[in-house]
């Protein structure tokens, strides 16, 4: 499946002038503190995080890329990731389960701004997309059993989708279906409160449990006439934004490991016989194991950020004419995406396992769910194999070949 530019004249205006980034943080922190003080307990305890999306919303951070004419603020791809480390530095969880909800909005942002204004002002709103793309089972690549039917006042869908992170939380669903009457690959934005719609649970990994992802199933369910979107319009630079959002969840999780290891060694104790002999949280050893990993969480950070600089290169170049600049901003933001993604992970997962060198057995105790960081940044780091994204920025250094944009999951026949 590739990803072609068929859009009109793009009737969007120009980009605007973003806000202060200090100010953006100093709004959010309080809200994020406030998402860590219940990680661990959600973590525990298997809640999902409905209360805290919900903060989220009324904080206007989900608005975030929305332009202020339509409510939000108008910040810039580097701002929305940076501040997005920071949400998955408090509860990685979150900030994956709005990776649909974001994707959403950046498509409806570099849309025409007549297509993209309705939605723009729903998101202002607070109102936010989860995601229905992957499609499991005896599906072979290429191929997309969900369908949408034309019907005398929209389209009806009917279908089934796995790997629906977000869904659960949201009011609309972005989902990834064939039109039964042109055989059409296209976008359905589907409301979630009406007959037709099941969100389901059950997702089954040993991280990142507290996603909302899970099945959705949709049976005979309304979309509206304006809710049908080709797919070939969809904006270019998705693979790369939709990894970004990944990179800044295995940022994150680096981060918040950095922050309860320091934590747990500021407070002990207990020493070893054989150890530097002072407390704890002055052995020089213990100091370099947690100096070594922050050191690594901070990596992390700058190569998503330099990541998210090529994405909003892409973004800029999507508002203009100039379709040489616009092939080459999406090239640079799909493998500084992939750049961003092998750095990231395996820092992540180093940090959130290395790290338990600074302290001892008492570590692996359940209550403290310190494990959760590794957990949740080996989870992250499988969505898209890191084998090909290697291969293909091998590809790219060596022959010059472009990478792949937009990939499908399926049987392989033979």
């Amino acid at each position: 499946m590739t990803l072609h530019d068929t859009r009109p004249a793009n009737a969007t205006a120009a980009p605007g002038t973003p806000p202060e980034t200090a100010a953006l943080k100093a709004r959010f922190r309080p809200v994020f503190d406030r998402i860590a003080e219940g990680a661990l307990r959600r973590e525990r305890e298997r809640i999902l995080p409905f209360e805290e999306i919900g903060w989220l919303k009324a904080s206007g951070f989900t608005a975030l890329r929305v332009p202020v004419e339509f409510g939000g603020s108008g910040a810039s791809l580097v701002q929305l990731f940076d501040l997005l480390i920071d949400l998955a530095q408090a509860d990685t969880n979150i900030a994956q389960a709005l990776r649909g909800h974001f994707a959403l909005v950046e498509d409806r942002l570099v849309a025409p701004r007549a297509e993209g204004a309705r939605w723009l002002a729903r998101f202002g709103a607070g109102e936010i997309a989860g995601n229905g793309w992957t499609e499991v089972g005896s599906v072979r690549i290429g191929e997309t059993i969900t369908r949408v039917a034309p019907t005398a006042d929209g389209f009806r869908i009917d279908g089934e989708k796995f790997y629906s992170t977000g869904t659960i939380f949201a009011d609309w669903i972005d989902t990834y279906a064939t039109r039964t009457d042109t055989g059409e690959p296209v976008i359905a934005i589907v409301a979630t409160d009406q007959p037709g719609i099941e969100r389901r649970d059950d997702w089954t990994g040993f991280g990142q449990r507290l996603t909302g992802t899970g099945t959705t199933v949709y049976t005979g369910a309304y979309v509206g006439p304006d809710a049908v979107l080709p797919f070939a319009r969809r904006f270019r630079y998705q693979t790369a934004f939709y990894q970004l959002v990944l990179d800044a969840v295995l940022a994150g999780a680096a981060g918040a490991a950095v922050r309860d290891v320091s934590e747990q060694v500021r407070r002990r104790s207990r020493g070893f016989s054989h150890g530097s002999g002072t407390v704890v949280r002055e052995d020089p050893q213990v100091l370099q194991v947690v100096g070594r990993a922050r050191a690594f969480a901070f990596a992390a950070r700058a190569a998503t950020l330099e990541a998210a600089r090529a994405a909003q290169t892409a973004y800029e170049t999507s508002q203009g004419d100039d379709r040489a600049a616009d092939d080459a901003a999406n090239v640079a933001a799909e493998i500084a995406s992939a750049e961003a993604q092998i750095v990231a992970a395996d820092l992540a997962l180093r940090t959130t396992s290395d790290l338990f060198n600074a302290l001892s057995a008492s570590a692996s105790a359940t209550g403290l769910a310190l494990d959760r960081h590794w957990r949740n940044a080996r989870t992250a780091a499988s969505h898209n194999p890191l084998i090909y994204k290697e291969r293909i920025l091998g590809d790219n250094a060596v022959n010059g070949t472009d990478p792949v944009y937009v990939w499908q999951i399926g049987r392989i026949a033979g």
